[in-house]
């Protein structure tokens, strides 16, 4: 039995925001503190997971609910989860939290689609812009801002280092647990 609770600190944002740049520091910050944690980074989950969806409404609500399915499973049995996904529908991120209760931390990565543009090394946006990929999110796709996400990182103007720091004293304050 771990003596620490299991959570789900849920990261949305762009592509390109800096999801898994603050989830690979925050996770062996995270374990340093003797938690039990686990990542489940958006594209390491499509390629496992939900392999063979696509990015049509459907198949993205779906690769959520598989996400957010395993994140309570672990969380429950008191794993640190940490999901790495654009996750662009409030709707799915409310479902979540509802699924998790307190073991939800939604951590919203703030970036302007302009920035994320300027940060993609797949070319994925200049590929968007130009129509060539349908249903992006942020370009033609929509991106529903989280309302009430329990922390908001700006990573146009923090260093990942910076909101990685802020989401470590977050759960560090959540769950009493320090370096």
């Amino acid at each position: 039995m771990s003596e620490h609770p299991g959570f789900t600190i849920w990261f949305t944002g762009l592509s390109g925001a800096g999801k898994t740049t603050i989830s690979e520091i925050v996770a062996p910050a995270l374990r340093e503190r003797g938690l039990k944690i686990e990542v489940l980074d958006g594209d390491v989950v499509r390629t496992n997971l939900s392999k063979g969806l696509g990015f049509s409404k459907e198949d993205r609500d779906t690769n959520i609910r598989r996400i957010a399915f395993v994140a309570d499973l672990l969380s429950r049995n008191g794993v640190g989860v940490i999901t790495a996904a654009i996750s662009p529908y409030a709707e799915l991120r409310r479902e979540a939290r509802a699924t998790m209760g307190e073991r939800f931390i939604e951590v919203y990565v703030q970036a302007s689609v302009e920035e994320c543009a300027k940060r993609d090394t797949k070319g994925l946006y200049e590929k968007a812009f130009k129509g060539e990929i349908k249903e992006f999110t942020g370009v033609s796709d929509p991106y529903e801002v989280p309302e009430h996400a329990e922390l908001i990182v700006d990573t146009e103007h923090e260093t990942p280092e910076e909101s990685a720091q802020k989401v470590i004293a977050f759960v560090e304050d959540k769950i009493g647990v320090a370096a």
